[in-house]
């Protein structure tokens, strides 16, 4: 198993039935013999994830943690390097209803509709990054995870605030690996396409199809013809990768974005 004897953090971890990304990673990090620390705001969807992790025999514990809660996010991590003599992996996964967001053109968003996934994406991925790194240092080694969807690199219309978000996380994924890569810690960001099978991306094809006055088959339709291999992400090709950039076979990996976007963004 690739994360034997590693402690991973992971931010955002609700998902019911393997149906969003953090649960997800979360699992696949247990698999491959991590002990997992699921945090949320949101607790019955993060303790499912953990019973499940306990029943295929990983190890697993669920806090309450809302990461854009400073005080929150430092003591939890504080805690779980007292528990467990340090924090290996640090994978955000973090999501805020799309409504009201996506699929309005930026001519008629609101600005606090425009704003609101600015602040909250950013605060929340550099309070965990930072948090992470304060105990990674102490060992000298670590793996910082984000993810973005493809709109960060090439643009998209109707997106509100989060292509511009999401380009800023993969800028601050650069920016910490320059500043924490001396001290043995990795910092990566995972972009793929969207999701089909998360919750999110229902919602958010559904906006986006609206809009356009067409079906959200149909749209999901075009957004697959795009890429490459005519098809989305899957789940398993991002917990798969996400798996690999945090184990020690990656170690020559840091300040990059993965691109996993079957070609529909090209690096």
């Amino acid at each position: 198993m690739l994360l034997t004897g590693k402690n991973a953090v992971v931010y955002g971890a609700g998902g019911a039935a393997g149906g969003a990304a953090g649960g997800a990673v979360a699992r696949a990090f247990a698999r491959e013999g991590a002990k997992v620390f699921l945090t949320g705001r949101t607790m019955p969807s993060v303790k499912v994830v953990a019973e499940d992790i306990g029943r295929a025999g990983g190890v697993a514990e669920s806090v309450k943690v809302d990461a854009l809660d400073e005080s929150a996010v430092e003591s939890h991590l504080a805690d779980v390097a007292a528990k467990s003599g340090g924090v290996d992996i640090s994978f955000n996964a973090i999501g805020i209803p799309q409504q009201g967001i996506q699929g309005i053109p930026l001519s008629e968003l609101p600005v606090d509709s425009f704003a609101l996934p600015i602040s909250s994406y950013t605060r929340a991925h550099f309070l965990t990054a930072r948090a992470a790194a304060r105990q990674m240092v102490k060992k000298g080694s670590g793996v910082i995870l984000m993810h973005t969807p493809e709109p960060g690199r090439m643009g998209a219309p109707l997106v509100g605030g989060m292509g511009l978000v999401w380009a800023a996380l993969e800028a601050l994924c650069r920016d910490l690996s320059w500043e924490l890569a001396p001290s043995g810690i990795r910092t990566v960001c995972l972009r793929s396409t969207g999701i089909s099978e998360t919750a999110t991306i229902d919602v958010v094809f559904g906006a986006h199809a609206k809009a356009l006055g067409i079906t959200r088959e149909q749209f999901q339709g075009l957004m697959e013809g795009m890429a490459h291999t005519r098809r989305l992400s899957t789940l398993a090709e991002l917990t798969n990768a996400a798996v690999f950039l945090a184990s020690d076979l990656a170690s020559g990996v840091t300040g990059t974005v993965v691109n996993l976007t079957g070609g529909k963004a090209a690096d």
